[in-house]
């Protein structure tokens, strides 16, 4: 009996490595699409990314992998990773398995297409060029949701695919905790007067940005053996497995800001990818556990590290001479509190750590509203651009600017965009336990020794891959659930310092 089990799970680890080679490779053909695949081939690459997405699917709803499920679950000598790896599937299996084949195919299909016109209706600033292909990609959303069904609200089953546990309830609860707390922060700022001047309203040598951004990347100890560098519309981290993982960015001679922050948050990203255990290669654990923790790590290192006093008394150094000419009159506190000033943002990626959340909380309540049938998607422009003026006081003077200034919708990424702003929720607690874990850590980060730093994340977050739940991960470093009140301490303590109020 113990060598039909030994027997079983061989072949069933052999048959979900499968699946996961063909993720591998739809994830090789998205990357190709986002970083300069030729125009005239999208469409025919589109189908055969359609083709080989099916093929995922197909094997992640078969019969047999029902079979595999049934067989293996909780069973006798099965090991953990295994059972693990069976509960992931089956998590999946019954997600997918009420979607019809040929409707899955279709979407993917759609999706892949919707990214490229997406990405030239913001070019041109032309929303009705996107506007169909959004209109039956969130379709397909809905459609989806009523074969898979939903308790509570219809958006509950779109979080979870992101965030395993999350509801609408808890989200409004933190999202209205946080709020609270930053709404009068926000307008102390405001009123105190101060403004702080920034170094990066100068022009930069696109070249030397590059080169800067890399250097940064390998002292934060990502693993270029592992991954590469490139451009893209978007920023973003695709990770085929830990010895594959590339990070984007977009560089511009006036927005180096953008560029040098956006690197390090897809660093972040990478770093998670890279140090899942060897051991989870092949299976579907070979992930971040959720978005919402998997953002966790590129606020963390984006924002608590990258924009901290005491990593740039480390690197201020070497980028005035990268750049000495637009270093001229900048010492490190006017630096620091520059790459830190509070200025409401059209652009969500380019927004500050205490605005950045509204831009989340605008996109969730949008989405909510969509799927529920509340709002249509012609509605959108003028809807986005009311939402910012209500939020941060501002209006988009266009759709690239506003609606159209994001990809995820265009991929059919709905209930992606409240992780953003959990990730700052766990960044901000995470980062409340590792000061008690680790007393050097400041010291660490002056001295740009990130080795014992990214040890401990690799061992409480990194090396578990998805074996263990968002909440899990959180309640076994903080020793509670997740809280509102460690983001609304950090932004209070940070920016009370740097305004001085």
């Amino acid at each position: 009996m113990k060598k039909n089990v030994e027997v079983l799970i061989k072949e069933f680890r052999e048959y979900v490595a499968q699946m996961k080679y063909y993720q591998e490779v739809s994830s090789l053909i998205g990357w190709d699409l986002r970083t300069g695949a030729p125009k005239k081939g999208i469409d025919n690459r589109t189908k055969v990314l359609s083709m080989i997405a099916g093929k995922s699917f197909e094997i992640e709803t078969s019969d047999k992998m029902g079979e595999y499920i049934n067989s293996l679950e909780d069973g006798e000598g099965v090991d953990a990773v295994t059972n693990a790896c069976v509960k992931e599937c089956k998590r999946n299996y019954e997600k997918n398995k009420k979607i019809p084949k040929d409707r899955f195919k279709e979407y993917i299909r759609l999706s892949s297409k919707s990214e490229s016109v997406w990405e030239e209706a913001k070019h041109k600033n032309d929303f009705q060029m996107f506007k169909p292909y959004l209109e039956k990609v969130l379709e397909f959303q809905k459609e989806f949701i009523d074969y898979r069904g939903y308790e509570g609200n219809k958006y509950n089953t779109i979080l979870d695919d992101y965030e395993i546990g999350m509801t609408v309830d808890k989200v409004d609860e933190l999202f209205g905790e946080l709020k609270k707390n930053l709404v009068p922060l926000v307008k102390d700022i405001k009123e105190s007067g101060y403004e702080p001047k920034k170094f990066f309203d100068n022009e930069f040598d696109v070249k030397k940005q590059k080169e800067f951004c890399k250097y940064i990347l390998k002292e934060i100890k990502y693993d270029f053996e592992a991954g590469r560098l490139d451009e893209s519309v978007h920023p973003f981290t695709i990770g085929m497995n830990p010895g594959d993982v590339r990070v984007t960015t977009r560089f511009s001679p006036e927005n180096f800001e953008g560029a040098l922050f956006g690197t390090i948050h897809e660093g972040g990203h990478a770093l998670y990818e890279q140090n899942v255990s060897a051991e989870l290669v092949g299976t579907p654990l070979c992930s971040g556990t959720s978005s919402g923790i998997h953002e966790s790590q590129s606020r963390f290192w984006e924002n608590i590290i990258g924009r901290s006093k005491v990593f740039w008394s480390r690197y201020f150094k070497e980028l005035t001479e990268y750049f000495p000419d637009q270093a001229k009159g900048y010492n490190l506190d006017d630096f620091y509190k520059g790459i830190n000033k509070v200025n409401p943002s059209f652009i969500r990626v380019e927004a500050d750590e205490c605005t950045y959340n509204l831009h989340i909380m605008l996109r969730y309540e949008l989405e909510k509203k969509l799927i529920n049938n509340e709002i249509e998607v012609k509605d959108l422009p003028h809807i986005w651009n009311d939402k910012m003026e209500e939020y941060l006081g501002i209006r988009p003077k266009d759709d690239t600017e506003g609606v159209l200034q994001d990809v995820h919708w265009s991929g059919g990424m709905f209930g992606y965009f409240p992780t953003y702003a959990l990730g700052n929720l766990y960044s901000a607690q995470i980062y409340n336990t590792i000061l008690k874990e680790i007393p050097d850590f400041n010291d660490l980060v002056a001295k740009g020794s990130f080795d014992k730093i990214v040890e401990y994340l690799k061992d409480n977050i990194y090396r578990h891959g998805k074996l263990l739940k968002p909440n899990e991960i959180i309640k076994n470093i903080s020793g509670e659930e997740l809280s509102g009140k460690y983001l609304a301490d950090y932004l209070q303590q940070k920016y009370k310092d740097i305004y001085n109020i």
